[in-house]
């Protein structure tokens, strides 16, 4: 059920109970909005204020730590900018209920296992780290209460009282207690029906004091209930669909991380759904013990930075400065704070491709992302103003899109679906696609490409995004990454139906596949591996796709960015442990092998993520966390804005030679920038008013 009236009040009044400082961040924000939006009613041609971060973020993650090994350093960003940031642990994280360092059980062999102590560590470390990113300070206060939950348990909420707009929610939930065998007495169980209802594990320094259970709707009620709450623009989760690995068909990661995470997008779901006067949100989920086996995506400057927030969380200083009988911190952490090479990378699992941005007609550009759980597309004129986002019906819509134009100026947009069911086995991935049905007008039904996998079971559902190649008489082929990590395609036939996906080869394939079309019409698919980048080209326009073949690329921290460049493709990746975007043309031809030229790096410092480039104008996330230019050749540091976003920028080149880039802010609003053809510090506006 919704959170009623009266709950969503009394949660309100605790939770800025002594203080105004949430209230006084919205309140202020929509001032400041609608003072600025009747300045230009008035006068029209008042330029739009530049942008900077604004929006709030929920992340829902399953045990405390997941936040800071998993999606930080984009956490402490967020904090660091002011935004509003709670975060809910699902799971108390009691494990085997000791706390201790590894080899400290030798020291203390008769140490008892206590569950509620150790998951009470383990907020306290929690505590600490936020403390430490929001204020500088870690042993800064917090204000803790009890609630009552819109699926009937009762849950902890913390207030950092010094910068109230953060805020833990503790659900407090048993943990699957191993990483992945099969314990009904889990997240996992509940899912799937093993159990009628999860128990709690309360920790020994809540103020919640009677125990609970949940049924499998009624957690993903109080999930939707803290949607609800708090009202995000920016939703974080963990990845759902994890995929498998080895003989024996063990997760990529924890149980817990993967079955959480499924209960987070059915709370999503829940909530767009059942609120309809809320503010529009995306959603971003992220890798988790798979970054293990990758390149490091991180510098070492910002990984270090991340791995200390780590120490605090693994009180690894062993002084006690919080007074706790539980002890401050996690000391399963503290031998390894950088966890299994968890703390030097953060990858993005979806919506990480800059394929989201296309040209229409001439002088028509489309825009499109994922909000509230459906495709919405931005399109500007000719005459470069941009109109609200619409929205295409269906729901489901995973994050990330591709779209493509086709020779006629109509353009197709692509994504995956989720179907959840009323039933277990429902659960599933497919691939969608929708195409306008004359240029510049309105969408078609979405059609279903259906999926490679055989079920959810088999390969738990972990396709990638789909890229697209359009030939010349418009027809798609469409490529996916499989659960087994090899490349699938499945063609247009000019019936308009599509073959059955076809196997091209390739193994250890990582993140989503990119595709382009040379000048001579060739058609390129590239994706990467854990060691380099494999292509599948066409020697001829109308040849078959050809591969796949090894490009003697280095090692990439794993997205890919592809653009037409002459008679070639240009590739744009991240080195790892650095970050710097370095950038090849692959040429394709009679050849057996396409042609690779010399690894360059663009202008630019350290970051991570997917670049958007398009001529000579690269756009991307630095180390700071912020939506930043360069240039091919150009200055050596990126030109920062003050903006976080979701996430990668796409760009296109005008034919004056303008470069127009995209992002979506934390705020779910499109925003843009326009560079002319001589590179100037660029400004960030948002799209529509």
């Amino acid at each position: 059920m919704p959170v009623t009236r009266r709950r969503f009040a009394a949660l309100l009044t605790v939770l800025t109970a002594g203080t105004t400082g949430v209230l006084s961040v919205l309140s202020v924000a929509s001032g400041q909005q609608t003072a600025a939006g009747a300045a230009q009613e008035k006068n029209p041609t008042v330029v739009q204020p530049a942008s900077v971060t604004s929006g709030s973020v929920v992340q829902v993650v399953a045990h405390p730590d997941d936040d800071l090994f998993f999606m930080n350093p984009d956490l402490s960003r967020s904090l660091s900018s002011g935004t509003q940031v709670t975060t809910a642990y699902l799971t108390s994280g009691e494990s085997d209920g000791r706390n201790e360092a590894h080899g400290d059980a030798a020291k203390d062999p008769e140490q008892p296992a206590d569950r509620a102590h150790y998951a009470e560590a383990r907020q306290n470390g929690i505590r600490s780290a936020y403390a430490q990113m929001a204020t500088g300070d870690r042993t800064s206060a917090w204000r803790r209460t009890v609630v009552t939950t819109a699926g009937g348990g009762r849950a902890e909420v913390d207030v950092l009282i010094a910068k109230p707009q953060v805020n833990l929610v503790w659900l407090m939930l048993r943990e699957a207690r191993t990483t992945g065998e099969d314990t009904p007495e889990s997240l996992r169980g509940l899912w799937n029906g093993r159990i009628p209802a999860l128990e709690s594990q309360l920790t020994t320094g809540t103020p919640v004091k009677q125990g609970f259970s949940y049924t499998k709707d009624q957690l993903i009620q109080a999930i939707a209930g803290v949607l609800e709450q708090y009202r995000p623009t920016t939703i974080r989760m963990q990845d759902p669909t994890p995929g498998r690995y080895g003989e024996n068909g063990r997760f990529t990661d924890h149980q817990d991380h993967m079955y959480g995470a499924r209960f987070v997008q059915a709370a999503t779901a829940a909530y767009a759904q059942q609120v309809q006067r809320r503010p529009h949100f995306s959603v971003q989920s992220y890798l988790g013990y798979h970054n293990s086996t990758l390149p490091h995506s991180l510098d070492p400057q910002t990984a270090e930075t991340k791995t200390g927030y780590l120490r605090t969380y693994a009180w690894q200083d062993h002084q006690d400065y919080c007074g706790s009988p539980s002890g401050c911190g996690d000391r399963k952490v503290a031998g390894n704070p950088t966890g299994r090479n968890w703390a030097q990378s953060l990858r993005y699992t979806r919506a990480d491709n800059a394929s989201w941005l296309t040209e229409g007609t001439p002088g028509r550009l489309w825009a499109f992302t994922v909000l509230d759980g459906r495709m919405a597309y931005w399109t500007r004129d000719a005459g470069g103003a941009w109109e609200k986002p619409v929205f295409l019906p269906g729901t489901g819509i995973d994050p990330g899109a591709t779209a493509a134009r086709l020779p006629d100026g109509r353009v197709a947009v692509l994504a995956t679906r989720t179907v959840l069911g009323p039933a277990v086995p429902d659960y599933r991935r497919e691939v969608v696609y929708a195409v306008q049905v004359a240029p510049d007008g309105p969408f078609g039904s979405w059609q279903s490409l259906g999926t490679p996998e055989k079920g959810d079971d088999d390969g738990t559902s972990a396709i990638s995004a789909p890229a697209v190649g359009v030939d010349g008489r418009g027809l798609l082929t469409v490529y996916l990454r499989d659960s087994r990590r090899t490349l699938r395609a499945t063609a247009q036939q000019p019936d308009g139906g599509f073959s059955p996906w076809q196997r091209l080869g390739g193994e250890d394939l990582q993140s989503d596949p990119v595709a382009a079309v040379d000048s001579a019409g060739r058609r390129h698919v590239y994706a990467t591996t854990t060691t380099s980048v494999l292509a599948w080209t066409q020697a001829g326009a109308d040849g078959p796709l050809r591969g796949p073949s090894p490009t003697g690329l280095p090692a990439t921290t794993v997205p890919l960015t592809a653009s037409p460049d002459g008679a070639g493709v240009r590739l744009y990746f991240r080195r790892p442990d650095s970050g710097v975007v370095r950038t090849a043309v692959v040429t394709a031809g009679p050849a057996t092998r396409p042609q690779v030229s010399s690894v360059t790096e663009a202008g630019g410092r350290a970051g991570y993520g997917a670049v958007g480039a398009a001529g000579r104008h690269v756009a991307g996330r630095a180390d700071s966390g912020t939506v930043s230019t360069s240039g091919l050749g150009g200055p050596p540091a990126w030109a920062e804005s003050r903006m976080l976003f979701a996430g990668a920028p796409a760009a296109v080149r005008e034919p004056d030679g303008t470069t127009t880039t995209t992002v979506l802010g934390l705020d779910a609003e499109l925003h843009t920038s326009t560079t002319p053809a001589t590179p100037t510090r660029p400004t960030w506006h948002r799209a529509t008013r």
